[in-house]
């Protein structure tokens, strides 16, 4: 099997599936018992194949951990309750007080406030234009261990110097993480571009149809663990390629006990079967309604790759094939952002993004407002900025749901 989907959507029957079914049923049990006390013990110490307690490892979540894997084109991956929870989980686990990381300065809101919590918690973090390898480079220090940027910013779409920040990372031995929820496994993977670990949060665009949280982090197999200082002995076990996975599962997801649970994972396998289907359709969406909001009248600016005057179009199109499914905008500021967005019929007033519905939400008094107004000024965030995460709906109703709210 060599296509996409044809590959996820059958991806469950390249295992045993219990009494024949087409997908890995809900498990939801939390615990998992053995006739034989030595493999229960076997289990725990890693030297045999089985579960032990739901909080680390669960069949149904197995089987999604794998599919995403595939997505990946990775070695292994970690299933957690909330995409914050895999990024939260994978950074507590791999560095340590005094460690340093680059960061996007586009990262999202929520990305951006965690990583400031692990500043005040000892872990130095540089905030850089991701845009430009140079300036990671320049960031660098004898103390850094880690650079993570996303593929696409949220909410001002800049795409960052994948292939240069990952050449970078190679050429210093850095761990390379990359957030890979706005474009998703369909549209790129991480891997290409030289990253160690891929994030995905799995509520976005994987399970699809906003009724599931989740998040993962994907082992790409380009990282040399042996060489990373801050692997505990316990885990410099069997392939050194597994290191860091094993001790993000250990140290991260036992530890803090993010797991997702079976029935948000069954609920996020099923969505992922239809994501090259969705995506393809978002995004013929977005570049349709990115052009309308182009020429109108009442837009001030646009902030989609898919556009040629986008900064980063032509890296888009090379990384991505496309510009993605979300877009941001600014209105006129004679326009009421307010009466604006409650004239919709068709598109929700909604936070979320990679949903089947599209959905709008005013970015500077909502997910960025607890940054204040000077941050959000840095970031170019405007109060008249609204994102939209484009759905599968007709696009000829999304335009005109538009176009009408400004008459």
């Amino acid at each position: 099997m060599k296509g996409f989907t044809t590959k996820i959507v059958h991806n469950d029957r390249q295992h045993t599936i219990e009494h024949g079914a087409t997908h890995k049923p809900i498990h939801t049990s939390v615990a998992f018992g053995y006739a034989d006390a030595r493999d229960l013990a076997g289990v725990f110490q890693g030297t045999q194949p089985g579960y032990t307690y739901g909080r680390q490892v669960n069949p149904t979540v197995d089987a999604l951990e794998d599919k995403v894997t595939v997505m990946e084109g990775g070695l292994k991956s970690i299933c957690f309750g909330t995409g914050m929870a895999a990024i939260g989980t994978t950074i507590f686990a791999l560095l340590r007080p005094g460690d340093h990381v680059v960061c996007s300065a586009f990262l999202f809101g929520n990305t951006n406030s965690l990583m400031n919590s692990f500043d005040t918690q000892g872990v130095d973090v540089t905030f850089v234009d991701a845009t430009q390898a140079q300036a990671v480079a320049d960031a660098i220090v004898p103390a850094t261990k880690l650079v993570f940027v996303e593929t696409i910013a949220n909410p001002r779409t800049q795409v960052a110097d994948l292939q240069g920040i990952g050449k970078l990372c190679a050429e210093h031995n850095l761990v390379y993480v990359v957030d890979n929820t706005m474009t998703s496994p369909y549209l790129f993977r991480s891997k290409t571009v030289g990253a160690s670990l891929a994030i995905n949060s799995l509520t976005k665009y994987i399970g699809g149809h906003g009724n599931a949280l989740g998040g993962t982090v994907t082992e790409l197999g380009n990282y040399d663990w042996r060489s990373f200082p801050n692997i505990y002995d316990t885990y410099q076990k069997g392939d050194a390629q597994l290191w860091g996975i094993t001790q993000i599962r250990k140290k991260g997801l036992r530890d803090f006990g993010a797991a997702l649970s079976p029935e948000a994972a069954h609920h996020i396998a099923i969505g992922a079967e239809t994501l090259a289907l969705r995506m393809a359709r978002q995004c013929d969406n977005a570049a349709c309604i990115a052009e309308f909001l182009d020429e109108h009248a009442n837009v001030q600016k646009v902030f989609y790759p898919g556009l040629k005057d986008h900064a980063e179009h032509a890296r888009a199109v090379q990384l991505f094939g496309s510009g993605g499914a979300i877009l941001s905008f600014e209105l006129d500021p004679d326009i009421d952002i307010w009466r604006y967005l409650n004239r919709f019929n068709v598109i929700i007033n909604s936070t979320n993004l990679g949903d089947n519905r599209t959905l709008a939400i005013p970015v500077a008094h909502t997910i960025y407002f607890e940054m204040g107004a000077e941050r959000r000024k840095t970031m170019g965030i405007a109060d008249s900025l609204i994102r939209l995460s484009v759905g599968i709906e007709d696009v000829e109703d999304l335009i005109e749901d538009l176009a009408a709210a400004f008459d």
